[in-house]
C-alpha cells in the first residue's frame, strides 16, 4: 500500500527533483552539442571559401602562364620558324614515346 504523509510526499519530490535534473543536465548537453556543430560546419564553410579562392586563383595564374607561352610561341613561329617547327617536332616525338610506353 502506498504510504502518505511525509515520506512519500518526500519520495515523490526527490523523484521530480531528479526528473528535472536529468531534463536540465540533457538541455545543457543537447545545447553544448549544437553548438559545436555550428562551430564544425563554421570552420567547413570557412576552408570551402578558402580553397575556392585559391583555386581561382591558381586558374588565373594558369591562364596568365597560357597566355605568356602563346605570345612567346608567336614570335618564335615569326622570327624563328624552322627552328620553331624542330622544337615542336622533337617535342611530339618525345610525348609520342611516352605515350606508347
Amino acid at each position: 500500500m502506498a504510504q502518505s504523509g511525509p515520506i512519500g510526499n518526500n519520495t515523490a519530490r526527490d523523484l521530480h527533483d531528479a526528473k528535472e535534473k536529468g531534463m536540465d543536465q540533457m538541455n545543457r548537453f543537447a545545447d553544448k552539442a549544437t553548438d559545436q556543430l555550428s562551430q564544425a560546419a563554421s570552420s567547413i564553410e570557412d576552408a570551402a571559401g578558402k580553397f575556392v579562392a585559391q583555386g581561382r586563383q591558381a586558374g588565373e595564374r594558369m591562364g596568365e602562364v597560357a597566355g605568356n607561352m602563346q605570345a612567346a610561341l608567336d614570335k618564335s613561329v615569326r622570327e624563328q620558324p624552322m627552328a620553331t617547327l624542330a622544337v615542336v617536332a622533337a617535342a611530339g616525338f618525345v610525348l609520342g614515346a611516352l605515350w606508347k610506353s
